[in-house]
């Protein structure tokens, strides 16, 4: 048996494994590159697997840098089953058309206002191209097994994390191979925590946290501070966040907050369709996370929502203090970009970054206090305050990931640190051996390994 990593090997985006057993072929994951531009760029690369010989795909949940580039398997000629939850599939047919919509709309606006090397600047791919690979989704129930290829089974464990998040335990040849996904806190104020592993011969695990400890911080307290010092100097709040997941933790706090009148009575504006169309997803799925109906409808009833792009158009003519929650958590695309380009400049304003934000990305110029952002071609000056809500991320720091591998009922024969940047990884390797004394080790990219019984 065969595992080649294609992707988060040295970086945070673009998890993809290749697993290769009795002459069949199966594809764990399939996720965008994001982040710096050299990263970018390798999602225009061609595909990195023959997809003739493809058996299948394995989703382990519907973050981009997961899923991203199932579109581009599809147009690559991919025809077989993807493989995840109902939970992961809900989400994907909001958030794949959604990521072909806006690529359609940056490729358009940067062709009207001239603002690209590429004559013409061109999407990644469409709506349609995602619309088509939904087609090819197949639900798995969480903890179901079934036989994915002749002689290999599947089952999907819940993560936390997000709304269908699993980790992926593949049995074939006598081995059992689980890929993490992204594990979720076991403090988690909205999400259930991970389910405990069993027996595991090889490990893939994240590492994204590898290298930090979450702080005990209390969100809603440093949010209602940072809400009220800018409505005292008249400005407004705008805050880049994950349609999925974050955006719904984030009006969680605000729900909370304005019930006990804990902050002036702001309008809140939730800017993202899917991030709307998301909060009734959570009614579906209840099982999966910790909020009551009464919460769940408590999301809905915090904020304005805003679903057409005339109507998003509109807030950027507000003149009084607000909120704003949009797209994307970090500030890569998305309709959030209009509003950062207006609001940056006023020191009036604060722009609040809620959780972790990879390197290259606009929110982690911004986190480490560049004074310009590129967007849309033009430098856009940062005079607006920048908060961090770094309590707010959703992936387990490196204890959690400690002690959910200690979970384990045996010692693997080996753990893989992927999807964490060099230096987490690394101190996340050093931990799971002198801690728990497993062999580990960080793949390079395109590195391909033997998995011996």
């Amino acid at each position: 048996m065969k595992l080649t990593f294609l992707g988060a090997a040295g970086t945070v985006t673009g998890s993809k494994y290749l697993l290769e057993h009795a002459g069949r072929q199966v594809l764990v994951d399939c996720g965008l590159f994001q982040g710096y531009k050299n990263l970018r760029e390798m999602n225009w690369e061609p595909f990195p697997v023959d997809v003739s010989r493809l058996d299948c795909v394995v989703l382990t949940h519907a973050h981009l840098d997961h899923s991203g580039a199932l579109p581009l398997l599809l147009r690559n000629g991919y025809r077989g089953p993807i493989y995840t939850t109902p939970g992961s599939i809900d989400l994907c047919h909001l958030l794949l058309p959604d990521r072909g919509r806006l690529q359609e709309e940056d490729a358009e606006y940067l062709n009207r206002h001239h603002a690209s090397k590429h004559k013409p600047a061109l999407p990644l791919y469409t709506e349609e191209d995602a619309r088509h690979a939904l087609r090819y989704m197949q639900a798995v129930p969480f903890n179901e097994t079934i036989e994915i290829v002749p002689g290999m089974q599947l089952s999907l464990r819940p993560a936390g994390h997000i709304l269908g998040a699993a980790s992926a335990e593949i049995h074939a040849g006598g081995l059992t191979i689980v890929f993490s996904g992204d594990v979720g806190r076991d403090d988690d104020p909205i999400m259930r925590p991970p389910t405990p592993l069993g027996k595991v011969d090889y490990l893939v695990v994240e590492s994204t946290y590898g290298d930090r400890l979450h702080q005990p911080e209390d969100n809603e307290a440093l949010l209602a501070e940072i809400i009220q010092r800018t409505a005292g100097r008249g400005g407004s709040v705008v805050i880049p966040a994950f349609a999925v997941g974050r955006a719904q933790a984030l009006l969680f706090l605000l729900s909370r907050l304005k019930e006990r009148h804990a902050i002036p009575d702001l309008p809140v504006f939730l800017d993202s369709p899917m991030a709307i169309d998301m909060t009734e997803i959570y009614h579906r799925h209840r099982a999966e996370h910790r909020l009551s109906p009464q919460e769940c409808k408590g999301l809905c009833r915090v904020a304005t929502m805003v679903r057409t792009s005339d109507a998003s158009r509109a807030l950027n003519e507000v003149r009084y203090p607000a909120i704003i929650i949009s797209a994307s958590g970090m500030a890569t695309g998305g309709r959030v970009l209009h509003h950062l380009k207006r609001m940056a400049p006023d020191r009036r304003n604060t722009i609040v970054l809620a959780g972790y934000q990879s390197g290259g990305t606009r929110g982690a110029r911004l986190a480490a206090g560049e004074k310009s952002i590129r967007i849309f071609g033009e430098e856009v000056a940062v005079h607006a305050e920048v908060a961090l809500l770094r309590g707010m991320s959703a992936p387990a720091d490196a204890a959690q990931l400690v002690r959910w591998m200690e979970s384990a009922s045996n010692v693997p024969k080996q753990v893989f640190l992927t999807h964490g940047e060099p230096g987490p990884a690394d101190t996340l390797r050093l931990r799971v051996e002198t801690e728990l004394g497993w062999p580990a080790g960080v793949p390079r990219l395109g590195q391909t390994v033997e998995l011996v019984p």
